[in-house]
């Protein structure tokens, strides 16, 4: 809060699809109090990445049900929240598109006409003519011959909705123009770096003159990685001379305005031998990207890289697309594009078991992919890159006491029953992403620790802080971490998604702590009159190995070493440190090949349910989850971590969605009427790790932030299938629609 602070509020869009014939903002004007009213002609820009499809505000038609229109400015909250509803403007209403199938067919109405004149930013493939924002391809063997040797075959169609991040925190920015041109944002974000790339390009700002700043994030999963409202609060701010503006969500249009989670549309053609082994997969992704593309392609292209999940298949073909629909433009959710094509991939595995008449974790544990194998995009893994999935069901097996309990057990009116998945992931990243650290040291010995990962509870501060405190061997309670991130003093740092923080930034938070290291070993080295290899730093000294007892306190050396003469050598001991993404490569846009990651997670997971045969409502009694971690840096918040994906990818699976009525209007844009999971309807969650190290990486952990989340959908439709004795593949798993597909699948 600052003096004189102005608050803004946005007007939305009632339809989903219509041309903007006129707007009038004199009524809203006439409010004592406000200040500026501006629609899409203040800025006819478009914004976005990586396909710059989208204006700040719309210009001649809105795409999507609670999209922005106008922006008002004004002294108070209510006097912009008055203003906003004030605003008139004439709409021609046009065709909808309502879900990924419907705009993949040649006759839909086009949600974009001038996708061809779009920028691009990375490496998208965009179709003008068409809903297609994105297309990527995977090319693997011979589909010919893995169809000659499939004995069995199964073929499947999967749905699940678009839904909401429903993070605590809404989204919030506020924008203020110094007299000098500097740019100041505050913003609840998981990318302040993007953020200020993003306004310096959009607004010819000197890249130098943006400076972002994000405190502690009330919560995230991915929702605010996107750049929507600091485009806006900027735009507010310049509209006012440079004032400082505020703009915060409210619930509801946090929900339907502010990006969203995608949804999928996918078929599955799976193939296998008469013993079990996997031959052949064709799969077809249509991702519901909404009215603008965000990371939705690059959502799509991660559902292409894994499509096959975490199995040996040699023959595969498969079209990931991100398709343009008139519903919420979607972004990044915590497992970026894997709950879906996992959903997609295991419930054809369990399919096809059943039809083999195998074991569900003995038919995916026959096959795991392994070392030696490659991943779809033809990368060729080992332990290191990869991880132990055969480990991971071995101990999931163990935990559920597999071999001693059927998969169904009646028990009256309850049915008892138990489903598995596998999951993995792959988080391809820019192949220039990087992160930089900086290690201070103060005059009593203690350090400040500077980088740019943001904390949205995660916990990647403290575990940054625990491999600083491992490397320089003193006690996390002497080193200072922030909270708060500033682009003008942090290092840069890529941004805080993709479970990349420990590992990126770790890596060079490592490099900065030895950076420090040899700087206190040359001082010491010269007051000492040794050299440096004789040295080692811990506890809080510089001491001859050999003779530990020799040696100098780092707080007499922080700053330099003084000598009792008063001469001074050394100077401030800062480390730096940075690191960047290694040996990735781009995909062939014609076969998919080429490396996009560093690593694959990979994990099993089951969930336990009692259904009511009588009413079809269930409870979820246990869930648990093996997860390869590589190396667990804090037991107790890896645990915490994978256990609230778990529960995210619980509630998703049995009850969130959004619903639309025939015109693309979302129907439960707030908590009363988009039902979350609560907490006495929790299971018993179980969390297990293997650790089998990752060699590229910080003591050789491997990111788990997101993937506690991805195999959970597909398990729990799993346990369900086996309780209901039917296929249940569209999401989410309410009562309903278990009921209508037993007895009204029309």
């Amino acid at each position: 809060m600052l003096p004189g602070l102005l608050h803004a509020k946005l007007a939305v869009s009632p339809h989903a699809h219509a041309k903007i014939k006129a707007i009038d903002t004199s009524e809203a004007m006439k409010i004592p109090g406000v200040k500026a009213v501006i629609t899409g002609q203040y800025a006819p820009i478009l914004t976005g990445s990586p396909l710059a499809d989208r204006p700040p505000i719309a210009i001649d038609k809105v795409r999507y049900f609670g999209e922005p229109v106008a922006l008002v400015v004004a002294d108070e909250v209510y006097i912009a929240e008055m203003a906003a509803h004030r605003i008139k403007v004439d709409y021609e209403p046009l065709p909808v598109v309502l879900s990924p199938e419907e705009a993949y067919q040649r006759e839909a109405p086009l949600v974009h006409e001038e996708l061809g004149t779009y920028k691009r930013y990375e490496q998208v493939y965009p179709e003008p003519g068409t809903n297609i924002a994105n297309r990527t391809k995977i090319r693997k063997g011979n589909m010919a011959e893995g169809w000659r040797n499939s004995d069995h075959m199964i073929e499947i169609e999967v749905s699940l909705p678009q839904s909401d991040h429903a993070a605590m925190e809404v989204r919030c920015s506020s924008a203020q123009i110094m007299p000098d041109g500097r740019v100041i944002i505050h913003s609840t974000s998981q990318s302040p770096y993007i953020i200020r790339l993003a306004l310096s390009e959009a607004f010819q700002i000197p890249l130098h003159q943006v400076i972002v700043h994000t405190p502690l994030v009330g919560g995230s999963f991915g929702g605010k990685a996107a750049v929507q409202l600091e485009l806006l609060a900027y735009l507010a701010s310049r509209a006012v001379g440079g004032r400082a503006v505020k703009l915060v969500n409210s619930r509801e249009v946090d929900m339907i305005s502010s990006p969203v989670h995608i949804g999928l549309y996918a078929t599955i053609k799976l193939g296998c031998t008469s013993e079990g082994k996997l031959t052949a997969a064709e799969i077809l992704h249509l991702y519901d990207g909404g009215a603008y593309s965000d990371r939705g392609t690059l959502m799509s292209r991660s559902g292409a890289i894994d499509c096959t999940g975490p199995y040996r298949i040699d023959n595969v073909h498969c079209d990931s697309l991100c398709m343009y629909t008139n519903h919420p433009y979607s972004t990044s959710f915590r497992g970026f594009g894997h709950p879906e094509l996992t959903f997609a991939m295991e419930r054809a595995m369990e399919v096809l078991g059943k039809k083999v008449g195998m074991d569900p974790l003995e038919f995916r544990f026959n096959n795991a992919i392994g070392p030696g194998d490659t991943s779809p995009t033809r990368t060729l893994l080992d332990r290191s890159n990869l991880g132990d999935l055969p480990m991971c069901i071995a101990k999931l097996k163990s935990l559920l006491d597999w071999d001693d309990r059927p998969l169904r057990e009646p028990d009256g009116d309850l049915i008892k029953a138990i489903g598995v998945s596998c999951f993995w992931k792959n988080s391809d990243t820019p192949t220039d992403a990087g992160a930089g650290a900086v290690v201070v040291f103060n005059d009593n010995g203690s350090v400040n620790l500077l980088c740019g990962a943001v904390e949205i509870g995660q916990g990647t501060r403290t575990a940054l802080t625990q491999l600083l405190a491992e490397r320089l061997r003193m006690e996390e309670r002497m080193i200072q971490i922030s909270m708060d991130i500033s682009t003008e003093k942090d290092p840069y740092y890529w941004k805080t998604v993709a479970s990349r923080s420990t590992f990126l930034v770790g890596n060079a938070v490592l490099l900065a702590a030895d950076d420090a290291i040899a700087q206190l070993k040359n001082i010491t080295a010269i007051v000492l009159q040794c050299s440096t290899q004789e040295l080692d730093v811990g506890e809080g000294r510089v001491f001859v190995i050999e003779h530990p007892e020799i040696g100098i306190d780092i707080k007499h050396i922080a700053n330099g070493y003084r000598y009792p003469n008063g001469h001074t050598i050394g100077g401030q001991v800062i480390g730096r440190g940075s690191y960047a993404m290694r040996n990735l490569t781009l995909l062939d846009p014609e076969t998919g090949q080429g490396n996009p990651g560093p690593e694959w997670s990979v994990g099993a997971q089951a969930v336990e349910v009692e259904l009511n045969s009588k009413d079809y409502t269930y409870r979820i009694v246990k869930a648990t989850t093996v997860i390869d971690a590589g190396k667990v840096i804090n037991p107790v918040m890896a645990r915490s971590q994978v256990t609230g994906a778990m529960s995210i990818g619980l509630g998703l699976a049995s009850r969130e969605s959004f619903f639309f009525d025939d015109r693309g209007k979302v129907l439960n844009p707030q908590f009363r009427t988009y039902k979350l999971i609560r907490y006495g309807e929790q299971p018993q969650y179980i969390v297990e790790f293997v650790e089998t190290p990752h060699l590229e990486a910080p003591f050789g952990l491997r990111g788990i932030g997101e993937h506690g989340l991805i195999g959970m959908p597909a398990a729990l439709a799993n346990s369900l299938t086996n309780a209901a004795g039917a296929a249940l593949n569209r999401l989410p798993l309410t009562p309903e629609m278990i009921w209508r597909t037993i007895h009204d699948s029309v």
